[in-house]
C-alpha cells in the first residue's frame, strides 16, 4: 500500500451501500447496493485490467466526456478548477476519482468525487460532481479554512444550487463529511432548508462501502452481483420518482443550471 494507505496500482473497488432519505413529507427512503471504482489520475495509475478501459470500448470503462465539461482531459479540468479557487499546489500530490465505470459503454453518475491528497496522503480537499437526469452537471468544491486536512469529524457547508431532482427545491444548503480511510470511504451529505410553511425539509444522502485492490476475478464478481451497472441506477431513480409522484410530491419544472461550473 502507498502513503495515501490506498493501493500503489491505483486503482481500487468500492463494494458499498448508498442509503437516501427524506425530511419534512412526503417521507420516502431507500438503500441499495452499489459499486464504484476508485482510480488515480495524478500520477497515473499502473494498474492494468482487461475489462476496465481508459478513453476505448470495454465491458467497464472510464471516460472523459463523462466528467467536467465532456471534453478534453478530465484530469486537466479537475486542476484547473481547483487551482482557480487556490487549492495549494501540495494538496494536491495525488488526484484520485470515486465513480461508478461504463458498462457496455453507459454510465449515469448521480455524484462522483474528486479527492485532492498531499505526499502525506491527507484529504485537502474534495470536488463533488453532481449530475441530474436532465442531463446537466455542477460540482461543489469542499474544502477546509487554510486547506487543512479533513477529517471525518469535519463538516464543509455549501449553498445548493443546482437542480438535482424535481421533486426538491433549490435552496437550502449541504453538509458534506468525508471519512475516508486506507480500507473504506463513508460520505455523508445532509440536504435542509426551510419551506415557505415553516417546516424544515431534507434528504440525506450517503455513500459508503469497503476498498479492495483491483483485479480481474473481483471485477467479475461485481459484474455478476449488479450486471446492469449504471443503467440499474438509472432505473432505480426513475422508480423512486414513481413512488414519490404516487405519494404526492409536488413536481417542478427544470430551471437553468447555473453559469459556474463549480462552486464551493
Amino acid at each position: 500500500m502507498g502513503v495515501t494507505g490506498w493501493p500503489e496500482s491505483g486503482a481500487a473497488l468500492l463494494r458499498g451501500e448508498t442509503y437516501h432519505g427524506r425530511s419534512g413529507g412526503p417521507a420516502n427512503a431507500f438503500r441499495y447496493g452499489v459499486d464504484y471504482l476508485l482510480w488515480r489520475l495524478a500520477p497515473s495509475a499502473t494498474a492494468r485490467s482487461a475489462i476496465v478501459r481508459r478513453r476505448r470500448f470495454a465491458l467497464l470503462g472510464l471516460s472523459d466526456r463523462d466528467h467536467g465539461r465532456g471534453e478534453g482531459s478530465m484530469l486537466d479540468w479537475a486542476i484547473e478548477q481547483a487551482k482557480a479557487f487556490g487549492v495549494p499546489a501540495d494538496a494536491m500530490a495525488q488526484v484520485w476519482l470515486l465513480t461508478q465505470p461504463r458498462t457496455l459503454g453507459y454510465v449515469f453518475n448521480p455524484v462522483s468525487f474528486w479527492f485532492f491528497r498531499d505526499a502525506t496522503g491527507a484529504l485537502r480537499a474534495v470536488l463533488a460532481e453532481v449530475n441530474n437526469t436532465f442531463g446537466d452537471r455542477h460540482s461543489y468544491l469542499c474544502a477546509l479554512p487554510d486547506w487543512e486536512s479533513i477529517t471525518g469529524r469535519d463538516i464543509i457547508r455549501a449553498e445548493k444550487v443546482f437542480h438535482v431532482s424535481p421533486f426538491q427545491q433549490i435552496g437550502g444548503v449541504y453538509d458534506f463529511r468525508f471519512a475516508v480511510g486506507p480500507d473504506a470511504i463513508d460520505i455523508r451529505i445532509d440536504h435542509s432548508r426551510l419551506g415557505e410553511d415553516g417546516v424544515r425539509r431534507g434528504v440525506i444522502a450517503t455513500l459508503s462501502g469497503s476498498l479492495e485492490p483491483l483485479s480481474t476475478i473481483r471485477l467479475l464478481r461485481m459484474i455478476a452481483r449488479r450486471p446492469l451497472g449504471a443503467l440499474r441506477v438509472t432505473a432505480l431513480i426513475y422508480w423512486q420518482a414513481i413512488r414519490l409522484k404516487l405519494k404526492g410530491a409536488p413536481y417542478r419544472v427544470r430551471p437553468l443550471p447555473p453559469s459556474e461550473e463549480v462552486t464551493r
